[in-house]
Parts: structure tokens; C-alpha cells; sequence
């Protein structure tokens, strides 16, 4: 009797990467996700499965509790909290005044309203927009009209090689304004940040990722979702995009200093070779990969795989230079003994701004 014959026996790096999903598939299906276990598969990188990487990296963020009975709850939450943030930092300050004319004036002045004209004697001074008054929603309008415009160009040169993200499609352009709405509602929530050049390439990664996700939902919620994980990313370095804090231990000249002191400890010849034989400045060739998280460094498809792992990490995508220890003579209790370095110019396009507590980051919540 003749027999079928047998399927060829999977090559090595098949039977891999179904043992990689087998494991990560039971690890999320666990009622209480061991984070710990997660941390270590996703280390080793995520498998391309369908939404299993959106999963994963909101639970590696803490946007989603390792209880997966809290889920729902959690989700339902946070994304109500983002539609009101919109509504409040989002309006457009004509609909506000007519709201207000609305409420103020009652039904017997609808008519006009409607009409989007206001008599002179119903604007107040905080509706009128030359009012110079703090709460004056015009005012504020104003004052962040050059954030707007700066944001909008960075978004419009956010991986043009990408129909995702770039074209005439009514997908793209429903995608590069969601990343205009969490830049800058993270802009106002944030005054000692705001928005710095750059951070629209930290974002797309985060917003592509949800965006792909396979569950209509999620997808669907995809900027709200990104918005707290941006939060949550950003609040782990967010020094190093404060400019005053540039010349400090904890500045971005601090960090590029310890990331020169890892290089010597550990490939002292190339070291040498950078910093002596050449003089070139660990900015000129750091500064990119440490603020923008390596996403200028690699093509799209090999950034997220490569942030599988940075996000990994516990204490954040940059714990390999602070957890470093190069300088054993350093006194108790420090990690780094860093020596002083003469200034070097950074790039121009940084906001004076005073530095913020991690909770001024992470949210301005009531």
C-alpha cells in the first residue's frame, strides 16, 4: 500500500521560532504574566506574530497590568483620560467662544450664535483674542502655535520612504495626525519639556506597532495607546532632552561621557582610536543613537526588532550606561566618576527649558 510521504522535518531555525512563539503564547496566556519571564523571551526578540509585539510592549511600558483580568478595565480607563485630554488641549478656540457664547446667553441668543457671530457685549476679555490673560483660551492658542508648526513639519519627514506614514493616502495622513495629537498634547501637558526635534522618531515606532495590531479595537485606539506609552518611554531619559541640564551628571553630555568610559573598558583600543588618534567627540557619532533610541541608525523593520530588547530592560532602554561601571575608584554609592570635559556644541534645535520631575512627564493629572 503506498504511503504519503512524510513532510521534511522542519530546518533549525523554523523549529526556533516556533518554540520562541509556543513560549511567548503560553507566557501571555497566563491569568498573572510572570514580567520577569516576559522580559527575558522578549530580550531574545518578538516573534512577528499577529499582536503579539502590540502585547508585549504594553506590558514591558506598564501600560498593561500583568493581571490580565484588569485589562479591559485598564484599557476602557486610560483611553477615556486621552479622549478628555483632546477635548481639552485640542479645541479650536472659535468652537470654544461659541460654546461659551451658548452656554452664557442661553436659547434666546442660539440663532446668532450659530451664525458664529458674537454681539461685542458677549465676548468676555478671556474670550477675546487679544486677551494677554493666562486662562485666555486664545492666548494659548497663540503660544503654542509655534510647537504646532514645528511639530507638523517633523511629522510630514517621519520615514517618507513609508506609505504608513507618508503620502496622499487618507490612511497616511489619518496616521501622521495622530502623531501630530500625542506630540502635542504630550507638548502641554509637559511645559518644562514640550516638544523637542526628534521625538516624533521615538513615537513612530510606538504608534506603528499598535497601529498594526490585528484587533480592530486596538487598532482603533492605537493613539491613545501610544500617547501613554510615549509617556512612560520618554519619562526614563527625559533629562537628556532638557537643555539646561545638558552640562550635568545626568545631562546628555553626562551620558555621552558614560558611554566613552564603557567604550574604554571595553574596546580600549577603539577608544583610543575615536577620542586621541582622530579627536572625534562622542557626540558626533552618539548623540543620535542615545536620544533617538537608535531609530536614524537601522531601517524601520530592524528598529523594532532591535527595541524588542531596549524595552526589555527593566530599568529603561538606556540601563546598559547607567548600570555601567567603568571607574572602580568612584566613591561609594556613584557608578560613574566622570572627568570634566571640555564643552562641545550641541545641536541648535534644543528648548531653554527648566528640568521636570518625573511626574511633571509622566502626566499633569488632577
Amino acid at each position: 500500500m503506498a504511503t504519503s510521504p512524510r513532510s521534511p522535518p522542519p530546518a533549525p531555525a523554523q523549529e526556533f521560532e516556533i518554540s520562541r512563539q509556543s513560549r511567548i503564547f503560553a507566557a501571555l496566556s497566563k491569568k498573572v504574566i510572570d514580567l520577569d519571564e516576559l522580559r527575558m523571551m522578549a530580550a531574545q526578540g518578538v516573534p512577528d506574530a499577529a499582536g503579539v509585539r502590540s502585547t508585549v510592549w504594553k506590558l514591558l511600558l506598564d501600560y498593561l497590568p500583568n493581571d490580565r483580568s484588569l485589562w479591559e478595565q485598564e484599557l476602557a480607563k486610560k483611553r477615556s483620560q486621552y479622549a478628555a485630554f483632546k477635548d481639552e488641549f485640542l479645541s479650536n478656540p472659535v468652537e470654544v467662544a461659541r460654546q461659551v457664547g451658548k452656554q452664557g446667553h442661553g436659547n434666546a441668543n442660539a440663532e446668532r450664535v450659530d451664525n458664529g457671530l458674537l454681539h461685542r457685549s458677549e465676548v468676555t476679555q478671556e474670550e477675546h483674542p487679544l486677551s494677554l490673560g493666562k486662562t485666555s483660551v486664545w492666548n494659548q492658542f497663540f503660544e503654542y502655535s509655534e510647537i504646532v508648526e514645528q511639530i507638523d513639519r517633523d511629522v510630514k519627514r517621519t520615514h517618507p520612504d513609508m506609505h504608513f506614514f507618508c503620502g496622499d493616502s487618507s490612511f497616511a495622513k489619518s496616521n501622521q495626525e495622530s502623531l501630530k495629537n500625542v506630540l502635542l498634547i504630550f507638548a502641554k501637558l509637559n511645559a518644562g519639556i514640550r516638544y523637542v526635534q526628534g521625538m516624533n522618531e521615538i513615537l513612530a515606532p510606538l504608534f506603528f506597532v499598535f497601529r498594526s495590531d490585528p484587533d480592530d479595537k486596538n487598532a482603533k485606539f492605537a493613539e491613545a495607546d501610544s500617547f501613554f506609552c510615549f509617556v512612560e518611554l520618554l519619562s526614563g531619559f527625559r533629562d537628556n532632552f532638557c537643555q539646561k541640564l545638558d552640562n550635568s551628571a545626568v545631562g546628555i553630555r553626562g551620558t555621552l561621557a558614560k558611554l566613552s568610559q564603557l567604550v574604554a573598558k571595553y574596546d580600549a583600543d577603539l577608544q583610543h582610536h575615536l577620542e586621541i588618534t582622530t579627536e572625534v567627540n562622542p557626540q558626533f557619532y552618539a548623540f543620535r543613537w542615545i536620544t533617538l533610541l537608535l531609530t536614524q541608525e537601522f531601517n524601520f523593520a530592524d528598529t523594532i526588532h532591535i527595541w524588542d530588547t531596549l524595552l526589555s530592560d527593566p530599568d529603561g532602554p538606556q540601563s546598559m550606561l547607567r548600570n555601567a561601571d567603568p571607574c572602580p575608584e568612584a566613591a561609594p554609592g556613584r557608578r560613574f566618576h566622570l572627568q570634566p570635559q571640555a564643552p562641545a556644541e550641541l545641536p541648535p534645535n534644543r528648548h531653554q527649558t527648566p528640568p521636570v520631575r518625573r511626574k511633571q512627564v509622566a502626566l499633569k493629572l488632577p
